[in-house]
C-alpha cells in the first residue's frame, strides 16, 4: 500500500483496469502540507485513516485528533468484506487484508488516553489571551504578568500559579504601573473571571506538569513504523476556543523545538488538523499571521500539516496558498454559499481537460475524490477523478475494553499518568506571605523580655546600661461598669462614715 517513493492514495477511476494508473501522494514533498476537504459523510475522516496508515508503514509519525471517535479504529485491524475487497481490486491492491496500525492515545482529560499538559508559561501569553479572549488592555496586563514572573524568577505552571500572580500584580498595581504601564484592577479581575470559566471547561486538566514532550510525538517500533498518536477530542470539542488554541500551541511547539532539515526524503512527523475552521473563526488578525508563519516555516523543520475540513472556504487564503496537496470529497451546490464553495474547489486544481472540475465535485460518491498531489520540482499534478483505497484497519470506533488494552501496552505507560505539583509561583507567593505575616506580628511588639508565647515585652533600663531591681509586678484589667459603681459606693460611704467619727470626736473634746 505505500509505494517506494510515495503513499498510494487510490487509482484513477476508468472503464477498464488497465484505464486506472495509481494515484500516489510523493513522500518528497508530504512536508508540503495537505487539505482534505468533502461535506459531512463523504469519507473524509476515512481518507485521513488512509493517510495516517499509510505515513505509519513508511516510518513517518503522525498525529491527529479524533473529533467523532472513529479514528480510534485504526488501532485495530479491519475486517475485509466483500464491499473492501471490491474496491482493493479495483484500485490494483494485491494481497489485501487486515491489519492495526501502531498508536497512542491521548486525552487532554485524561479519561481515553494519557494525558496531554503543558504549562502556562509553554503557552505564552498571546495563545492564553486568545483563549481567554482577551481584549488589547487585558492582554498587556497578562504581558506584564509573564514578564514580572520572568524577572522575579517565578514559574508559571498551572492555572493556580496565574491566579496568584494576577492577585500579587493587583496588590502591586502602582509600583508596577510605574515601571510597565497601567495594571488595572478591573482588567486583572477580568482575567481572573475568565480563569475561572476556563477552568471550570476543563482547563485545570490541560495546564500543569509533567509536560508533553513533542519527541514522544515522534515516537517509531522497532520495525521502524511510526506511532499514529491518536488525541481523544469529542470531549474536548464541548469547548472549541481550547481545543483551537490547544492544537496551534502544538504546531508552535514543532516550529521552535525541531531543527531545520530542509527538505527529507519523507516527513519527520505529519500532523492532521480535523475540523480546521475551529481553528480560524472568528480568530483576531494576529492569530491568524501566527498560523500563517508556522505553516510556511515548519515545512523545513520536516513536519507535514494537514487540514481537514467541510470545505476550503474555512480555511484563510494565506494558509490556503500553502497546501500543495489536496483530495476534494463530494460538494453539494444548493446554495449560493454552496456554489461559492465548489467553484472555490474547483480553481485551487490544475484543471484537467478530461473532465469539468466543478461539475465533478458535485457528482462524487462516497470513497471518491478529486486528488491533485505535487509531482517532479514540486509542481502540482493535473486533478484526477480517483477511487481511493480502503483502510486496513478498523473502519469505525474501537470498544472501550481494546481502549484500554492499547493504552497498557503503550510505550508511554506510567510517563504522564501522575501529576507533578512541584514548587512554583503559587508556593513561593504563598510562604512570602506567611513570612510577611509572621513579620509583622513581630514588629508589632516591642522589643525585651520574651514571653511565654514567644514575643518580646519591654525591659526598660537595658537600653541605658542601667542595672535595675525588678519590681513586683502589678497586674491591671479592665474594671466592669458594675465593679466601679460599687467601688464608688463603698468609698462614699467610708468616707461619711469617717466624718461622723471625727464630728463625735471633737464634739465630746468642746465639752
Amino acid at each position: 500500500m505505500t509505494q517506494a517513493d510515495g503513499i498510494l492514495i487510490g487509482a484513477r477511476r476508468g472503464a477498464e483496469p488497465a484505464d486506472r494508473p495509481p494515484i500516489v501522494l510523493s513522500l518528497r514533498y508530504a512536508n508540503r502540507h495537505g487539505l482534505v476537504t468533502g461535506a459531512t459523510g463523504t469519507g473524509k475522516t476515512v481518507t485521513l485513516q488512509i493517510l495516517a496508515e499509510a505515513f505509519s508503514r513508511a516510518g513517518v509519525p503522525v498525529f491527529a485528533a479524533d473529533v467523532k471517535g472513529d479514528l480510534s479504529g485504526i488501532a485495530e485491524a479491519g475486517e475485509i468484506n466483500d464491499r473492501l475487497g471490491l474496491r482493493a481490486a479495483e484500485v490494483g491492491l494485491e494481497a489485501y487484508a487486515g491489519e492495526p496500525t501502531p498508536t497512542i492515545f491521548w486525552d487532554v482529560f485524561g479519561a481515553q488516553g494519557h494525558p496531554v499538559r503543558t504549562t502556562i508559561s509553554e503557552m505564552g501569553p498571546l495563545l492564553l489571551a486568545r483563549l481567554l479572549d482577551l481584549n488589547d488592555t487585558q492582554e498587556g496586563v497578562l504581558n506584564i504578568v509573564f514578564r514580572l514572573a520572568d524577572e522575579e524568577g517565578m514559574l508559571l505552571l498551572d492555572l493556580k500559579d496565574l491566579q496568584a500572580l494576577l492577585a500579587h500584580a493587583a496588590d502591586r498595581a502602582s509600583e508596577l504601573g510605574r515601571r510597565y504601564g497601567n495594571v488595572s484592577k478591573a482588567s486583572v479581575g477580568a482575567i481572573q473571571r475568565q480563569l475561572l470559566v476556563l477552568e471550570a471547561q476543563g482547563g485545570t486538566n490541560f495546564f500543569g506538569e509533567p509536560a508533553l514532550a513533542i519527541q514522544d510525538l515522534m515516537r517509531t517500533t522497532r520495525d521502524g513504523r511510526g506511532y499514529v498518536s491518536v488525541l481523544a477530542a469529542d470531549r474536548l470539542m464541548q469547548s472549541p476556543r481550547l481545543y483551537a488554541t490547544f492544537l496551534l500551541w502544538l504546531l508552535s511547539e514543532l516550529f521552535e523545538e525541531l531543527p531545520e532539515v530542509g527538505d527529507p526524503d519523507k516527513p519527520r512527523l505529519v500532523f492532521f488538523f480535523d475540523e480546521a475552521h475551529l481553528l480560524f473563526d472568528e480568530a483576531p488578525k494576529a492569530l491568524l499571521e501566527k498560523v500563517e508563519q508556522v505553516v510556511k516555516l515548519v515545512r523545513s523543520k520536516g513536519v507535514g500539516v494537514y487540514f481537514v475540513t467541510q470545505n476550503p472556504l474555512d480555511i484563510p487564503e494565506s494558509v490556503l496558498a500553502q497546501l500543495g496537496n489536496r483530495i476534494q470529497h463530494a460538494l453539494r451546490a444548493y446554495t449560493p454559499r454552496e456554489v461559492k464553495a465548489v467553484r472555490t474547489a474547483a480553481e485551487t486544481f490544475r484543471p484537467n481537460p478530461a473532465f469539468d472540475t466543478f461539475d465533478a465535485i458535485t457528482r462524487l460518491g462516497v470513497g471518491e475524490a478529486l486528488v491533485s498531489t505535487l509531482g517532479e520540482k514540486g509542481v502540482p499534478s493535473v486533478v484526477e477523478d480517483t477511487l481511493v483505497r480502503p483502510p486496513a484497519s478498523r473502519i469505525g470506533p474501537i470498544t472501550e475494553g481494546e481502549r484500554r488494552a492499547a493504552m497498557q501496552a503503550s510505550p508511554l505507560l506510567g510517563q504522564y499518568d501522575r501529576t507533578i505539583d512541584r514548587e512554583s509561583a503559587y508556593e513561593m507567593l504563598e510562604r512570602a506571605a506567611a513570612r510577611a505575616a509572621a513579620e509583622t506580628q513581630r514588629e508589632g511588639t516591642p522589643a525585651g523580655r520574651r514571653t511565654s508565647t514567644g514575643f518580646e515585652l519591654p525591659d526598660f533600663g537595658r537600653e541605658r546600661g542601667e542595672r535595675t531591681e525588678r519590681a513586683p509586678r502589678r497586674s491591671y484589667r479592665r474594671e466592669s461598669v458594675a465593679e466601679a459603681a460599687m467601688k464608688s459606693a463603698a468609698r462614699s460611704v467610708a468616707s461619711s462614715l469617717g466624718r461622723a467619727i471625727v464630728r463625735g470626736i471633737l464634739g465630746s473634746l468642746k465639752r
